[in-house]
């Protein structure tokens, strides 16, 4: 069986249950994890240390708590209210699991779907999503990193532009990647705007609604948008149902055409805006 799972953000309790639910086997099935591993949540670091010792029978994601782990990491971030990955960085296999954090994936494609953390800009085709992804997947794992990520924050360049180069070519990439609601038609991104979709600033919309992205007729699954709600579409998934802020973590079973959502409700550990 091969499952699609929404943010977890360290909500190790949540994850267990689900696992049960799904009477996994490490043998038999596949998870995809689509990022936001850890923070916010009451148990990041065992979170991390069970993703990690699932091996290969998980394929996980990097989102933008994720990173910004790495960012704290390497002392270029101080921790934000409401942080609870710190855990991690004092723990005695942090070298470990910062290194499997590196190692993972900025965005993947199985059975069919395309997943991502947050957003696809409507002038990617697929291909060029997992291409550009591995840009950044090389980066994480090389000694260049350290140079990088003081440079990786930031609302600039606002939208894709293929002459990009160096350091705005990466964060624009990990903007859309981790970060990414709204865009408008030119691919223009905003990220000052957090609620669900009616809320789009004028002239924005969700990504996923742009007029002739390229990526259309791919089925995408994402999860970073928890007031976006479940939202499940034929070729769209949204699977980021609010785990850490009292509502479900969410799983999408999809095998050839068969397509199962499993839920388990989730106590909460954090207040919005808190």
């Amino acid at each position: 069986m091969h499952y699609l799972i929404g943010d977890l953000q360290g909500c190790c309790d949540a994850f267990e249950r689900l696992l049960a639910t799904l009477d996994f086997s490490p043998s038999r099935d596949r998870l995809y994890l689509l990022g936001d591993l850890v923070n916010r949540g009451p148990a990041s670091l065992a979170t991390l240390r069970r993703l990690q010792g699932l091996g290969e029978a998980a394929t996980c994601l990097l989102g933008n708590h994720d990173l910004h782990l790495l960012a704290m990491a390497a002392g270029v971030r101080k921790p934000h209210k409401g942080d609870t990955a710190q855990e991690i960085l004092s723990a005695p296999d942090r070298e470990a699991l910062l290194d499997w954090l590196r190692q993972q994936r900025m965005a993947c494609f199985a059975q069919g779907w395309l997943m991502v953390h947050a957003g696809v800009l409507p002038a990617w085709t697929t291909e060029q999503t997992l291409d550009l992804a591995a840009e950044v997947e090389a980066l994480l794992r090389s000694p260049e990193l350290a140079d990088f990520l003081p440079q990786m924050y930031g609302n600039e360049p606002e939208r894709w532009d293929e002459g990009l180069r160096g350091v705005p070519r990466l964060r624009c990439i990990i903007n859309a990647l981790t970060r990414l609601r709204f865009c408008d038609a030119q691919g223009r991104m905003d990220f000052k705007t957090k609620d669900g979709a009616d809320a789009a600033p004028p002239g924005y919309m969700p990504w996923f609604d742009v007029p002739g992205r390229r990526s259309a007729g791919t089925p995408i699954a994402f999860g970073h948008w928890s007031t976006l709600g479940q939202l499940l579409r034929p070729d769209l998934a949204a699977l980021d149902t609010g785990c850490v802020w009292g509502g479900q973590l969410s799983a999408l079973r999809v095998d050839g055409s068969r397509r199962e959502l499993i839920q388990v409700e989730c106590a909460q550990a954090q207040v919005p805006g808190g």
